[in-house]
């Protein structure tokens, strides 16, 4: 005799697992009703799903940006669509991981990250995606993150925009208000790098080799045309270069200036991602 499975149950087996309420009822009765073994089952369930999934583009997501006094943290996790990533399952998802983080100083990697245990469960942050992956459908994947910790005399902060652009950064001296106003003007701004001599030799050529293109059918001479790009040149060096930027909330002063008044330096920490995660990870997967 099949045993009953109750609407109460299968409530419960669903606030244990996050599953649908179909999943749920299927997994009982497979189970004859044991709740215990129903979660094994689903848990199963989702291994199988996110296998089936796992070569499925994921060229969506967000990332996420915690600091604290010790550490700041940069993450991203990606899914296949723009909807998911607005899902409130895989939005606490990736804020979840990125607390996590925050909070262990001793993962810096993601294999690390998938070995732990997941806050307030009794599993790993990988049966934790799986179960995602199972839930909402989709390939999840945690797809990068990055690290800075923070040392006497060191502080470290970080910005986020929307969930699709994101910094963190390293300062020496100043405070951690500095450094989150930093970060915060690295977003709005096209910064390629903290100063001109982060730009490798490849990039400025190449931008050199494309104002010239650009103004040869100018018709001008070429030592005015070589003067001509000389400028172009510069100039791109001054919009790119955090240091010679105009400080967001102050234009009236260089970022350098800014770093000179409070007797900071940047050190390290763009940590900055595009926005187009469909073109990054096609990339990716051509490269490989």
């Amino acid at each position: 005799m099949k045993p009953v499975i109750t609407a109460t149950l299968v409530q419960a087996l669903r606030a244990r697992t996050g599953a649908g309420m179909m999943d749920c009822k299927k997994a009982l009765s497979e189970t004859n009703g044991d709740l215990e073994l129903a979660v094994e089952f689903l848990q199963k369930a989702g291994q199988m799903q996110a296998d089936k999934k796992a070569s499925r583009v994921a060229a969506e997501g967000l990332i996420a940006v915690t600091y604290n006094s010790e550490r700041a943290v940069l993450l991203e996790v990606n899914c296949e669509t723009d909807f998911v990533s607005r899902d409130d399952h895989f939005k606490v998802f990736t804020e979840q991981l990125a607390q996590l983080l925050s909070a262990n100083l001793v993962v810096n990697s993601v294999d690390d990250l998938l070995a732990c245990i997941f806050a307030g469960a009794d599993h790993s942050v990988e049966a934790e995606r799986q179960q995602l992956v199972a839930k909402l459908g989709e390939n999840i994947q945690i797809r990068r993150l990055a690290v800075i910790n923070a040392h006497p005399g060191i502080h470290v902060g970080g910005y986020v925009h929307m969930g699709r652009v994101g910094v963190i950064i390293e300062l020496q001296g100043g405070d951690q208000t500095l450094a989150k106003d930093l970060a915060m003007h690295i977003v709005a701004n096209d910064t390629l790098a903290i100063s001109v001599d982060d730009l490798t030799p490849e990039m400025l050529a190449s931008k050199r080799a494309l104002f010239a293109e650009q103004l040869e059918a100018s018709g001008k001479p070429a030592a005015v045309l070589e003067k001509m790009v000389n400028e172009r040149l510069e100039k791109f060096i001054d919009e790119s270069i955090l240091l010679r930027q105009p400080f967001m909330k102050d234009p009236s002063i260089t970022v350098q200036e800014l770093l000179k008044q409070a007797n900071a330096k940047v050190l390290r920490g763009i940590e900055k991602q595009v926005e187009n995660f469909a073109e990054t990870v096609m990339a990716q997967i051509k490269s490989s």
